[in-house]
């Protein structure tokens, strides 16, 4: 008995069988695609039309069941069409394809052709049947494209396009070009802009001239319509003789609108079809049989003409053979050749001609076709056609090759209607002009009575606009005259340049050996290396050395900078990385020197396990690795003379150098046959992305930090030091901010040096010494004694004698902005000069100012409003403060009168025995969206931390949603686009009824008469902010009121509800009296937030901009989370502010204990701790420092404030880091778990940390110590694992309740194979007795398919960050993988 398959495509249809006999041709495509549809359907396989592939096991069979339909469909299609589809390889792609080739939808042309085929149906010769069976597909293709809608601007948009379709079928022969034009458009606006159109061809229609000299060759009408036909399938083409004279275009200006004229005698009253001339002119004419296959076509000329015509034809015949033809051109003896690249206009050919075959690209041979007739009245065979592009804009298509044609004919109405555009003539020549932008797109003049086609002459593909040679020399790097010449040949006649930097940067002795050049057959087969350095001038940027690889076979050149030589291996393998990825081709040969770098262990490890050979020179034979030598020496010479032109410091020479490796690599290469390296690797791209510049020069870039004024400058004077590789924009580096920039707006001065056009004394010259820094000191305010007295001073040392040549003094390349500078003119300051550092040495500027870590260049304008908005608002710190200030005075008002009518307390006489609470104002600032002040908000605060449990409160629980459920929610929003709206609720605690006795005193500034004298406290009846039980009473009447409109308490989290509809999903959060609500249910959500305004006072503060101290920044690429302003206020608070940053938030290996000295002020320390604390919501990178701080908070020492103070460091080096949610196109849940065993040196427990990631986004995460000693690493992974599967499964549980899907089972990573082991073996041992309950949770969640686990590799785990302190690449490193970026980055 043998298993039967389920059924497939292949037993219901053979392979070779058609779905239909009538297969596709391109006309019938509605009758066979609906046939398509309803066979696909009957075999329930309609789904391959508008599904992809899935991306689980079944895509297999789901593949070859597409293959199978696919092969039938393309049966049931004409060997014709076959040959178009062939790049479609699933049948979603084939139908969509065929339905954009032959559906019709957006084709001008075919719904012209259907409407008109519509309105004017003709049964003639047909039966009755078949007249409606055609009328009926009429019908229906109508239908097909223009679809009935319910819309009314839709309905009124296809009356349009009927009024113009018919508007267009009245129109005469003479409007055919007018009418295409307006049909091959890709939109038709209105029936006005159609008559405005057709009204201005009418303007310029030609008029045939009646001199009985001319020569007209016509093809004869039809006696019924008066008008032309032209095949335009290739059936059946002419060409005229093509005199190719300007013929005198009349108009009829003076005619009334309406009036019938004759288009052939140019009388009224009569058309061109009933003319009496035209009449009497074909019975005296001669017929003149065509060499077309249908005998009813033939060319009409008169008896005189006909006579003319035999003579002229004898005169041409030539034996056959001849590749040259006499052309009529008014000389006897002028004629063109086929294989000239020229092109003749012809207003007579019906199509483009060539005799040249080469000139076409695309050729595509013809096996049988209709002859062409010639002008000389003989026949022609098409061989082919072809593409070819004669100038850059003019792009010829269907160009027939005829072998018997000795010259190239360009059609003048083919090539108006496929470029829509109009062609002039002049006396002398012509132009080609766009009619939708008015552009000139070509030109042609006369030559010898033909107009010719003028091919552009070659640009400069360097330089645009009208420069000088040496300001282009200058520009492009100041390469030599033969490289300039090939990049700019309008300097082709120059003789030679005289540049004086050039002599001092090139000059070097002349050789008379001439150089082989050689090179590689494949792009980096072979790479040739060298490094350099160092050099005796540190860099701007901190660079000695760079290192250079070129490959061979391009010449590209690589150019990476260096601190130390050390680098060169992380600079090497970077380089093979990106050849690997960009061009898919690994380094095969790599030649160098000996130095020790190269040789190094580690290096030719790594060449051994890529398979890279190693070449090296011999001892003492720098010419074996030549090719990398003289690629540095041109890349010095190169950047001395960029240097020495604009006069630049020295300290710049890194960026002249990577600039000089920008434009060589552009310039170029006789070994190359005069290609560039660039071109020679990127053919189609762009040389120059940006217009080069002079290097040095003064530049001014736009200023868009945002604390700038409307008085201030709207610009920043910089130097431009070159280009950025990864942004379009020119890098210019800014002396008052001492930062470099990258910006797109620039302007240039490109013939002054910034030292010049300061008025600086620091302009250098070869040989100068430019590397010193000089401080500006900032004097004493106070008066100046008057005679200033020096201390004594023992000189233990001489120094240079100073050099007055300015008034100027030059700034610290990087000032502090809280520290102005100011320049002091007293003569006398300037005798300290003279004395040591030591003993003139006053404040500097700020060395790290925050600008050099903060920057919002990156942001949205409305972004930029909300932060400066959001910086700018102070909060007062006393009573007093506030009450002085109008718009807090007002604030603290109205908080008194809500309080007031609220009934919030009733003043009462303190009893006996009873104590009353304090009380505090708290002020904040409430922002929108768009970055406004929403209102200043003082909020009275009971100081409830004196409250007596049982006396005067007792319960106090209140659920506060989890800070992971709000980023849980928050990545919702980002993966499905869902909004995130913010409520305020005004006074939400006032809303809940105090059951407890509880008194208070007065509010500060608000004493009732009597006051404190008389014993009167405020009896609260109602909950205030502060009181302990507040929360829990506000709560429960919150829930009350939410759940009225429909909202279920979520389970996992009681501070999130949710709501099912028709309309989607809502979802609430709520903390403590901010809400945030998101959800596909729009409607829903406005019906929330009018419920909640009826049952509270509530404030809608619009998108969630600001939430919990917590910075939310929405755009294309997501959702951004960040704590900005939170950093900056800690380090102003702690005084970091201008702190040096550091790259780790704690040393590696640091052992802390208790033991020690300690902290001088215990308290600052915990409070810093909490402050961490709540910053570690968008931190998980401080997580395992705060951490391991928060242990010992009872008794801080010197040494745990020091980690304190590394971490505030390492806050100041990325204060705008944050989490980026994304969509990333799927919902599974991974965990990575780990821990690290044995960690702390005091009890020896260990510490586990884990992150969850929902979708790809870090929702959760935890660095926790563990409560008991681990006997074993695998013990310690564990326990970590088993905390891990909690957070999981309470993460699945919420989503799941809510109705959101996620695929299951979770995955969970880790780096243990003993703990993975354990947790697939039921078998217990010795091992895992201690952990017996952990082993227990988490096999059962294993067995129930909600967890599996996975191995990662140490390098890969991200739970790393959470359980040790790392350096800093591993912080970078991970950070980003845990998905942290820092858009306040500078540029």
């Amino acid at each position: 008995m043998s298993d039967k398959k389920p059924g497939v495509v292949s037993d219901i249809v053979p392979l070779v069988s058609k779905i239909t006999e009538h297969k596709l041709n391109g006309i019938n495509f509605l009758d066979w695609n609906n046939t398509i549809e309803l066979y696909l359907l009957s075999i329930s396989m309609d789904g391959h039309l508008t599904d992809d592939p899935p991306t689980d096991d079944s895509k297999l069979s789901w593949m070859r069941e597409d293959a199978r339909l696919y092969i039938q469909i393309r049966n049931s299609i004409d060997s014709e069409v076959v040959g178009l589809v062939t790049h479609c390889k699933t049948v979603k792609q084939l139908m969509n394809y065929l339905q954009f080739l032959y559906s019709g939808k957006g084709n001008f042309s075919r719904i012209y052709d259907v409407c008109k085929d519509f309105y004017r149906a003709d049964k003639g010769d047909k039966s009755l049947t078949s007249y409606f069976m055609d009328f009926k597909k009429t019908y229906e293709e109508l239908n097909m494209l223009l679809p009935f809608s319910c819309d009314v601007e839709e309905q009124r948009n296809q009356r349009e396009k009927m009024a113009v379709m018919s508007f267009l079928a009245g129109l005469p022969s003479e409007f055919e070009t007018a009418k295409s034009q307006i049909l091959s458009g890709s939109e038709i606006s209105s029936l006005e802009d159609a008559f405005r159109r057709v009204l201005r061809t009418e303007n310029t229609l030609p008029v045939l001239s009646t001199q009985p000299n001319s020569v007209l060759l016509s093809r004869t009408t039809t006696a019924d319509s008066g008008r032309q036909h032209y095949k335009s399938n290739g059936n059946s083409t002419s060409m005229g003789s093509g005199p190719n004279h300007s013929d005198k275009n009349t108009s009829n200006h003076g005619q009334e609108q309406g009036e019938i004229v004759c288009h052939y005698c140019h009388k009224p009253g009569h058309i061109k079809r009933d003319c009496r001339k035209l009449q009497y002119k074909k019975a005296h004419s001669a017929h003149i049989a065509s060499s077309c296959a249908t005998s009813d076509k033939h060319v009409t000329i008169s008896a005189d003409e006909y006579a003319r015509l035999t003579q002229f034809q004898e005169t041409v015949k030539q034996p056959s053979g001849h590749v040259t033809a006499p052309v009529e051109t008014g000389k006897p003896n002028a004629c063109l050749v086929s294989s000239s690249p020229k092109w003749v206009i012809d207003s007579g050919a019906t199509d483009h001609m060539t005799g040249n075959p080469s000139l076409l690209s695309n050729f595509q041979p013809h096996k049988s076709i209709t002859p062409v007739t010639l002008a000389d009245g003989s026949t022609s065979s098409v061989i082919g056609s072809g593409t070819t592009q004669p100038t850059s804009s003019l792009h010829l298509s269907s160009v027939l090759s005829l072998p018997q044609l000795s010259f190239n004919l360009i059609s003048v109405s083919k090539l108006t209607r496929a470029l829509n555009c109009c062609v002039s003539f002049f006396p002398g020549y012509c132009s080609f002009q766009d009619l939708m932008t008015k552009k000139i797109i070509g030109e042609g003049h006369e030559s010898d009575g033909l107009y010719i086609l003028d091919t552009p002459k070659p640009g400069s593909i360097a330089c645009a606009g009208t420069i000088s040679p040496f300001e282009a020399h200058c520009r492009l790097g100041h390469p030599s005259l033969s490289m300039l010449k090939k990049l700019c040949p309008q300097f082709s006649n120059i003789t030679s340049l005289d540049c004086e930097s050039c002599q001092f940067a090139k000059h070097h002795r002349l050789s008379s050996s001439p150089r082989i050049n050689k090179r590689a057959t494949a792009p980096f087969e072979l790479v040739h290396s060298d490094v350099w350095g160092p050099c005796p001038v540190t860099s701007k940027t901190g660079f000695r050395y760079f290192v250079t690889f070129v490959d061979d076979y391009s010449r590209m050149t690589w150019l990476y900078l260096m601190q130390s030589r050390s680098e060169l291996f992380l600079h090497f393998s970077s380089f093979c990385a990106e050849i690997r990825t960009q061009f898919g081709k690994p380094v095969q040969i790599l030649r160098s020197d000996n130095a020790k770098e190269y040789v190094s262990s580690s290096f030719q490890k790594y060449m051994l396990e890529q398979g890279i050979l190693h070449q090296t020179s011999c001892v003492d034979t720098p010419s074996q690795n030549g090719v990398a030598e003289r690629k540095n020496r041109h890349l010095l010479e190169t950047a001395r003379a960029l240097l020495f032109q604009m006069k630049v410091p020295k300290c710049f020479w890194a960026d002249a150098l990577s600039t000089a490796c920008f434009l060589i690599n552009r310039m170029p290469s006789s070994v190359l046959s005069g290609n560039t390296p660039f071109h020679t690797l990127f053919p189609n791209k762009q040389l120059f992305p940006i217009e080069p510049k002079i290097f040095g020069c003064t530049c001014f870039v736009r200023d868009v930090r945002p604390q700038v004024t409307k008085l201030d400058p709207k610009s920043l004077k910089c130097m431009f030091l070159g280009y950025s590789r990864m942004q379009k924009g020119y890098r210019c580096y800014c002396p008052s901010l001492g930062k470099y920039l990258v910006s797109a707006d620039v302007t240039f001065l490109e013939q002054t040096p910034l030292s010049s056009s300061s008025g600086s004394s620091s302009s250098v010259s070869p040989g100068e010494d430019d590397d010193l820094l000089i401080y500006s000191v900032i004097p004493n305010l106070g008066p100046p004694p008057s005679t200033p007295v020096k201390p004594p001073i023992k000189y233990t040392y001489s120094r240079r004698a100073h050099q007055p040549s300015s008034d100027l003094v030059l700034e610290s390349p990087e000032s502090c902005p809280d520290e102005p500078v100011s320049l002091s003119s007293d003569p006398a300051a300037n005798d300290d000069l003279d004395l040591p550092i030591a003993h003139r040495k006053g404040k500097r500027a700020c060395t790290y100012p925050i600008s050099s870590v903060v920057s919002y260049h990156h942001l949205s304008s409305s972004s930029c409003a909300f932060l400066t908005s959001l910086d700018t608002v102070s909060v007062p710190k006393t009573v007093r403060e506030a009450l002085a200030h109008p718009g807090w005075r007002t604030a603290m008002i109205e908080e008194m009168n809500a309080l007031d009518v609220n009934g919030t307390w009733t003043l009462v006489t303190l009893p006996a025995g009873k104590q009353a609470i304090g009380c505090k104002w708290v002020f904040t600032v409430k922002m929108n969206s768009d970055g406004s002040i929403s209102r200043l908000k003082a909020r009275l605060v009971a100081k409830g931390y004196a409250q007596i449990y049982g006396v005067d409160y007792h319960d106090t629980f209140s659920p506060v949603a989890k800070l992971a459920s709000v980023r849980l929610f928050i990545s919702l929003a980002a993966a499905y686009d869902w909004p995130l709206h913010q409520l305020d609720i005004k006074n939400a605690f006032l809303h809940g009824d105090l059951q407890e006795e509880v008194y208070m005193e007065q509010p500060p500034g608000f004493v009732a008469q009597g006051g404190y004298g008389k014993g009167k406290v405020c009896r609260l009846q109602k909950s205030l902010y502060g009181l302990k039980q507040s929360p829990r009473a506000w709560f429960g009447k919150f829930s009350q009121a939410i759940e009225k409109f429909g909202m279920q308490k979520s389970k996992s989290d009681h501070s999130i509800f949710y709501r099912h509809s028709n309309g989607g999903i809502i979802l609430l959060v709520v903390y403590v009296d901010d809400i945030v609500i998101t959800g596909s249910d729009s409607s829903g959500i406005s019906s929330l937030k009018s419920f909640l305004h009826t049952q509270f006072y509530t404030k809608d503060l619009g998108m969630l901009k600001y939430f919990l101290g917590v910075e939310v920044s929405r755009s294309k690429k997501g959702i951004f989370l960040s704590q900005r302003k939170y950093v900056l206020d800690l380090l102003m608070e702690s005084g970091k502010l201008g702190a040096k940053p550091c790259s780790t938030p704690m040393v590696p290996n640091l052992q802390l204990t208790k033991e020690g000295e300690l902290c001088a002020d215990p308290e600052r320390y915990r409070r810093l701790i909490g402050k961490l604390n709540y910053l570690t919501v968008t931190r998980p990178d401080i997580a395992y420092s705060v951490s391991v701080l928060s242990q010992y908070m009872s008794s801080p020492t010197v040494d745990h404030w020091k980690a304190v103070e590394q971490v505030l460091h390492y806050l100041k080096c990325a204060p705008g880091r944050g989490i980026l949610y994304g969509n990333h196109g799927h919902t599974r849940i991974e965990c990575f778990s780990d821990s690290d065993w044995a960690g702390c040196k005091e009890d020896r427990r260990s510490t586990s940390g884990y992150c969850v990631f929902v979708g790809g986004n870090l929702v959760s995460w935890k660095s926790k110590k563990q409560n008991v000693v681990s006997r074993s690493s695998a013990e310690a992974e564990y326990r970590a694992m088993a905390k891990s599967v909690c957070e999981v499964i309470w993460v699945y549980q919420l989503l799941s309740e809510v109705g959101i899907k996620v695929s299951v089972p979770a995955k969970l990573w880790c780096d243990n194979q003993a703990a993975l082991h354990i947790a697939s073996n039921p078998v217990f041992h010795e091992r895992t007795k201690h952990i017996e309950i952990d082993c227990h949770f988490v096999r059962e969640k294993i067995q129930q398919g909600l967890i599996t686990t996975g191995y990662v590799k140490t390098g890969e785990q991200l739970g790393d960050i959470f359980t040790k302190a790392l350096n800093g690449v591993r912080i970078d490193y991970l950070c980003n993988k845990l998905g942290m970026i820092n858009i306040y980055a500078p540029a």
